[in-house]
């Protein structure tokens, strides 16, 4: 059972919703966390354990070998990304730009531009108890999220398989790093709160899961801070609302903390379970 914990904008609190399911549920069972939002990963915070394994991400870029090169122009023309162009009589490579695709250096007919790696990241592993943790992390002055989200599931995937509930705290939005946490999931839950805001990129959000044909449900974090329309919007389209978790002071100070809030507001228990229960069941009866 894999379970993409996502949103369509940031700060909606979907780490508060991995982190809190993840330790719940480990508690009689073995959990995989893994922190897909690897601009920005804090999942760490909240279980304060040293990695039991720590390794370097790479990328594949292509290398200009001067001596090798004719100047025939095929890897320029091949490009989609324009992360390689001649200028004059050099070819010029941007790393950034790179996709590694592999395109310049399979149709180079001189066989000029090997591809080499280029680290953009680390990937890092934890435990605690019954909880394992897997946290993708890039590097300062990196664009690429997607090679280190894909990294970091597959780690996970070959690691522990599928025999445990794997819950992915994903990137927030609906681009590409998105579209890669979520694409193998069985269930998206998709985190958002009560404010205009928070209803203009559920619909981003929902429009996402939905052309990807995912089950999926909504969870109002903050509720009661804002208006009814999110719950308007989501009964209008048949969407299930699976927990609506209050706006707290103290749910506030616990989280800055870094503390498991379920731990201290035990009515929260209930709703983690009731979270767990309906997807586990949606799964299993095909609901979308």
């Amino acid at each position: 059972m894999k379970i993409a914990i996502a949103s369509g904008k940031g700060g909606t609190g979907k780490t508060t919703l991995s982190t809190n399911l993840a330790a719940f549920l480990a508690e009689r069972e073995e959990v995989v966390l893994v922190d897909l939002d690897v601009e920005e990963p804090n999942s760490a915070i909240f279980f304060n354990r040293s990695p039991e394994h720590d390794e370097i991400i790479y990328k594949q870029i292509p290398r200009w070998e001067e001596s090798k090169c004719t100047l025939c122009g095929i890897c320029s023309k091949v490009c989609n990304f324009h992360a390689i162009i001649q200028l004059g009589p050099s070819i010029v490579v941007f790393p950034e730009l790179c996709h590694s695709c592999y395109a310049c250096s399979e149709l180079c007919p001189e066989g000029a531009l090997p591809m080499v790696p280029k680290r953009t990241g680390r990937l890092a592993e934890f435990q605690t108890g019954n909880l394992h943790f897997v946290e993708g992390r890039l590097d300062i002055g990196e664009e690429q999220a997607v090679p280190a989200i894909a990294k970091a599931k597959k780690y996970a995937s070959q690691k522990f398989g599928g025999a445990v509930t794997t819950i992915y705290d994903s990137p927030p939005g609906t681009s590409c790093p998105v579209i890669e946490a979520v694409k193998d999931a069985d269930f998206v839950i998709l985190v958002t709160e009560p404010t205009p805001f928070g209803l203009h990129d559920l619909k981003l959000a929902v429009e996402t899961v939905r052309t990807l044909g995912m089950p999926f449900g909504v969870v109002i974090n903050r509720h009661g801070i804002g208006n009814d329309d999110v719950e308007a919007y989501c009964r209008d389209e048949e969407i299930p609302v699976l927990a609506k978790i209050p706006n707290s002071r103290q749910v506030a100070e616990l989280y800055s903390s870094g503390k498991l809030i379920y731990k201290e507001i035990p009515e929260l228990r209930n709703t983690l379970q009731e979270i767990a229960d309906t997807c586990f069941a949606a799964v299993k009866g095909g609901v979308r």
